[in-house]
């Protein structure tokens, strides 16, 4: 209703602390409502640039990608990354592949390897156990390791790590190697895994509780972490509210969230932006909002500047205080 509208955004514009209805309501904001919205954001994320010591900088890193392996062990409907082995010269990239890439990114003037892979391939295709056994590697995680440890001793790049779920232990075991990690939440709507048709479904690594127990580990051993939700994969408003607060939750508890990334699902990756309804775009600048006035000052607030065609400006004015990679050389 109209009222809800005025009370949430009058709440937002006064810095108070948002529940999840109010923050589902804002969500639905558009028009003059959306501007005060963005106000609102903007002035939070102007305050959180100021706490930070950066007024009025937006950063981004500089960083090259490796895909370490295409394969995985979950069938997300919407992925374009995970592929079939038949489909891959090698399961892997060698490590003298991985640091080839690493060194090119360092003459580039990159900072950051940002690691990108399937979950655990070995757990469903022979071809990554075989690969990983014939060079005496018990796992993925065992191998994503020595990957990190090569790219930091041999270019000085700072690798970031995005291997999925890991236990505990995992991530004690890679926290010494890696500048930081990351996975993201995508979503706490838990029918989107358990129905069959779900975009998760068929995927043991999506379920949520799952997910937001590896963020919780990873505050637990203080592990700096990114991570995020997905929009325009099936959740409605209130279960990416839910998200969001999700995510709060996890960033007061243990302060290891270094930004929080609204990423809009692309349907269509080869199809132009420009023919895609603005509404879409309005959605995410909404969502990018609601996630700065909820986080807490010290976590960033990140959109991939390539998702959103010409409408960078829609989605700086929407709160965002980091682009996230942006890379010289790599896809």
């Amino acid at each position: 209703s109209d009222s809800a509208m005025r009370r949430a955004l009058r709440r937002a514009t006064d810095g108070a602390s948002l529940d999840a209805t109010e923050a589902a309501v804002l969500l639905h904001a558009r028009g003059d409502d959306l501007e005060r919205l963005l106000a609102a954001a903007g002035r939070a994320r102007d305050a959180h640039l100021l706490a930070e010591g950066r007024p009025g900088v937006v950063t981004h890193a500089r960083n090259v990608f490796i895909p370490l392996t295409r394969l995985c062990r979950d069938r997300c409907h919407y992925c374009t990354f995970a592929t079939v082995p038949h489909r891959v010269e090698s399961a892997f990239l060698e490590r003298e592949e991985v640091v080839e890439i690493a060194r090119r990114g360092a003459e580039a003037g990159c900072t950051e390897a940002l690691f990108t892979l399937g979950d655990r391939p070995e757990e469903r295709w022979s071809a990554a156990a075989e690969w990983l056994e014939a060079r005496g590697y018990s796992s993925t995680v065992d191998y994503v390791r020595a990957c990190a440890i090569a790219v930091l001793e041999e270019t000085g790049l700072l690798p970031h790590l995005n291997p999925g779920v890991l236990s505990w232990s995992e991530l004690t075991r890679l926290k010494p190697v890696a500048a930081s990690m990351g996975m993201m939440l995508e979503t706490t709507a838990e029918r989107l895994w358990r129905d069959k048709g779900g975009p998760h479904f068929g995927s043991p690594d999506k379920e949520p509780a799952v997910r937001l127990r590896t963020l919780e580990d990873a505050g637990r051993v203080a592990v700096p972490f990114t991570t995020g939700i997905l929009i325009g994969i099936g959740e409605t408003r209130t279960e990416r509210a839910e998200s969001l607060l999700a995510l709060r939750r996890v960033a007061r508890q243990y302060g290891h969230l270094q930004e929080v990334i609204v990423q809009n699902f692309r349907a269509k990756p080869d199809t132009a932006m420009r023919d895609v309804p603005d509404a879409e775009l309005e959605d995410l600048a909404a969502t990018v909002a609601v996630a700065r006035l909820l986080m807490p000052s010290g976590v960033s607030v990140q959109a991939p500047p390539n998702l959103v065609g010409d409408q960078q400006l829609l989605v700086l004015r929407a709160g965002i205080d980091d682009w996230g990679g942006v890379s010289p050389g790599t896809p």
